[in-house]
């Protein structure tokens, strides 16, 4: 419904902005929106082929000796290296975790590449290192192999860090979007935002009248917990780069499923919302990283949110919206004045540099 109680007919809208046709790489082929869609689906699925890469999920499923495992790599750039809330390390850690965890799996074996700049202090990768073998503990995790390059001064930024890690799916899951069908139910597992504020703050010196801290976090746990009540879980995604809103778009876009959220029902914190306000920000775009999103059969619905609620970092869990049949592959937010508005993937990204 529109502000004026007219019913809106948005399954023919199209978008009337040509096609994007850049010969060069721009800062938004990295940020988890349209253009890096495009550079995945135009450039590297193309040039890389399988069916496996086809899925595109946060980690793939594959079968190796009658066993079924999740498989998933990750490189991390965040600047600055330390922020409130965790750094590099504990964020290449707990990143790889979760997208393993988003498969159902619960991750084994990591490896681990640093890409150092010269010039850096080793007192700074020494803390880097320490923390993400402390993170790595905490999942339960452990880190088996790795590598070290150097580069030459001024062409990076400190420490970059790549992870990839292993998991056995458990039998009888089976995480993916097009298991998604009109009925289920969208819940997200806590207050959204935290992290890229949580950078925004450090990194450009702002005050926001509260300290903000990132929501970093390994989710394996939580996931497990889920699963422990059913292991029909239609569909897990963990909204880091692009936020809430990409996850959203790329489960509807996969599923062919409409998709409804209830702005009112988002856990937005006052800290987010104000902090977004300031710098005109949508807080559905801002990353998190210890945040997931679950697409749950109806007749699940609470059983999961009560099993989430029961975890120390499901404690914030609520319903936020469904799948629907109308507007197959949209997204559209219901406002608190009646009103209905599309949630699109986004071009680029809001916030550079995250994680």
């Amino acid at each position: 419904m529109s502000d004026t109680g007219t019913t809106l007919d948005i399954t023919g809208w199209t978008c009337p902005a040509p096609l994007r046709d850049r010969p060069r790489v721009v800062m938004g082929h990295g940020g988890g929106g349209a253009l890096s869609a495009e550079l995945v689906q135009h450039l590297f699925a193309p040039a890389f082929g399988g069916d496996v890469l086809a899925q595109l999920g946060d980690s793939a499923a594959v079968t190796l000796g009658g066993v079924r495992l999740a498989f998933s790599t990750d490189s991390y750039v965040v600047r600055p290296l330390f922020f409130p809330g965790g750094g590099i390390g504990d964020l290449a850690v707990n990143g790889t975790v979760n997208d393993l965890a988003m498969s159902g799996a619960s991750a084994a074996y990591l490896s681990c590449g640093f890409i150092l700049e010269e010039g850096v202090e080793m007192s700074v990768v020494a803390r880097v290192a320490e923390t993400m073998g402390a993170a790595a503990r905490a999942a339960g995790v452990e880190i088996a192999t790795g590598d070290t390059k150097v580069v030459e001064a001024g062409r990076g930024d400190g420490v970059y860090i790549n992870t990839a890690g292993i998991g056995i799916v458990p039998d009888g899951v089976d995480l993916r979007p097009q298991r998604v069908v009109p009925g289920d139910v969208v819940i997200v597992s806590g207050e959204i935002g935290l992290h890229g504020v949580a950078i925004m703050s450090v990194r450009e010196g702002l005050e926001f009248g509260v300290d903000v801290q990132s929501d970093c976090a390994a989710l394996g746990g939580l996931v497990r917990s889920m699963l422990a009540v059913t292991p029909d879980l239609h569909v897990l995604r963990d909204p880091t780069r692009g936020g809430l809103a990409a996850s959203l778009n790329e489960i509807a876009a996969a599923s062919g499923t409409g998709v409804v959220i209830h702005e009112r029902s988002v856990p937005v914190p006052a800290s987010v919302a104000n902090a977004c306000a300031i710098l005109g920000l949508d807080p559905l775009y801002v990353a998190n990283e210890g945040k997931l999103v679950a697409f749950v059969p109806r007749e699940h619905a609470d059983a999961v949110l009560d099993a989430m609620r029961a975890h120390p970092l499901g404690r914030g869990a609520v319903v936020i919206g469904e799948a629907v049949d109308a507007h197959p592959g949209l997204v559209v937010a219901r406002t608190a004045l009646g009103g209905t508005r599309v949630v699109d993937l986004p071009v680029g990204e809001q916030l550079p540099r995250i994680c």
